[in-house]
């Protein structure tokens, strides 16, 4: 059974017992599931899900901060007198070759304010991304490249 759901069920078995339903509640039993299937992990072998799950939370981590820096940046220019946008759309290519690994790279970036995911080229190889405020195109590819898509493939390979 995927570690996953056992560490789910000792989550929810946790939030029974204390009798504590809520997201606090399911929070701390999913933390105390974690630590209880790394500590028995000699008893099933190793598995990928102590290395994706931090992995996963600095993907959240790191998607949280750049949400809140494009919001603030966003908001700066709406209510500013001038406009400090200069709105353009850039091609970066992508390390991603599942479908999955691009449909999650293509979410993240629309979710974030001043981006929006566009297109993607028939050979799945380039995304087409409009950006709000472009000040240097290899700047941004870069940024995509090194941050979002780096952590998206550490989470998904």
């Amino acid at each position: 059974m995927n570690l996953f759901f056992v560490n789910l069920f000792i989550a929810l078995g946790y939030m029974g017992v204390q009798g504590q339903f809520s997201l606090y509640g399911l929070g701390t039993g999913f933390i105390l599931g974690y630590l209880a299937l790394w500590i028995t992990q000699p008893l099933y072998g190793s598995s990928r899900y102590f290395s994706r799950l931090p992995r996963a939370i600095r993907l959240a981590a790191y998607f949280l901060v750049e949400l809140l820096l494009s919001n603030l940046r966003v908001f700066w220019d709406v209510v500013t007198p001038g406009q400090i946008s200069r709105p353009g759309i850039v091609g970066v290519p992508l390390n991603a070759e599942t479908e999955m690994e691009i449909l999650l790279v293509a979410n993240l970036i629309s979710l974030t304010p001043g981006t929006l995911s566009v297109d993607l080229s028939e050979d799945h190889r380039t995304l087409f991304v409009h950006v709000m405020f472009l000040d240097d195109p290899e700047r941004f590819r870069k940024t995509i490249r090194e941050g979002l898509e780096r952590r998206v493939l550490e989470v998904t390979r």
